[in-house]
């Protein structure tokens, strides 16, 4: 099993702010992925307005708590996030042990 985490910008959230906070999410996500198991994708969704929602694929429900509690995302209020497990099926092989 894996698990997807849901982000969506809060209503009345200005635009400008997140692209302010975008390069400490970076760095942000960046550095917990190099930390070791945890968070196999991210992204924004394209349609159909890009700085509405994205979705990042965690290994664990553990990992995405720990993502979600830390990101400046989250803890500068733009965003709202939402976990949710996903059964997912791999088709092009297995991402790692934690999702099984």
């Amino acid at each position: 099993m894996a698990v997807v985490v849901l982000y969506r910008l809060r209503e009345g959230v200005d635009r400008g702010r997140v692209l302010d906070v975008f390069p400490r999410h970076q760095a942000y996500y960046r550095a917990f992925h190099e930390a070791g198991p945890g968070l196999i994708a991210l992204g924004p969704f394209l349609t159909p307005d890009p700085a509405a929602g994205s979705m990042g694929v965690f290994s664990s429900y553990d990992a995405a708590e720990r993502f979600i509690a830390a990101d400046p995302f989250v803890t500068e209020g733009l965003a709202d996030p939402r976990i949710l497990e996903w059964n997912a099926v791999w088709l092009d092989g297995d991402p790692g042990p934690e999702t099984r």
